[in-house]
């Protein structure tokens, strides 16, 4: 079986998991005037769920590629060394560290270093559209979360 189908099988029991949490447990808990309404805290976690199992249906069973379609061949694990393994890793190792910087760093400073090194990894070297961007970017998803969502976010590092 070709690897996008292993990572289907495992999405479709992740989701069939998630399914079941948001079907058959999440809406026992509600009081009693929040069962009359139309839409319950449960109804974005089955929408996705019924999602993900589609997709991942759709998937499993091939029926997302042409039949014209050549074979594609699959990861060759004996030759990890051909692929991008290097940029992988460093993006792995970037994650935990904008995990681990997030609150001492602040979002903005974090948020925004995590995408601009995250691009200068990739390969992008445009830096006077990339700052721009990522600190846009930043600041946007900050205002979001802080000002619509009502999240608190430090924007700042922490000793300011």
């Amino acid at each position: 079986m070709a690897l996008d189908r292993w990572i289907a099988l495992i999405i479709l029991g992740i989701a069939l998991a998630y399914g079941y949490a948001a079907f058959f447990t999440m809406d026992q808990s509600l009081p009693p005037f929040m069962q009359r309404n139309p839409i319950w805290p449960s109804t974005f976690p089955k929408v996705l769920a019924v999602l993900a199992i589609v997709t991942s249906l759709v998937i499993l069973l091939g029926l997302e590629k042409p039949d014209e379609e050549p074979k594609t061949a699959d990861i060759d694990y004996r030759r990890l060394t051909d692929y991008h393994l290097g940029q992988a890793l460093l993006l792995l190792g970037l994650m935990v560290a904008y995990a681990l910087l997030l609150r001492p760093a602040g979002f903005l400073l974090a948020t925004g270093g995590f995408i601009t090194l995250g691009a200068f990894f990739l390969g992008e070297r445009k830096f006077h559209i990339l700052l721009p961007v990522a600190a846009l970017v930043s600041g946007l998803v900050w205002y979001l979360v802080e000002g619509v969502l009502g999240i608190y976010l430090s924007p700042l590092p922490a000793f300011l």
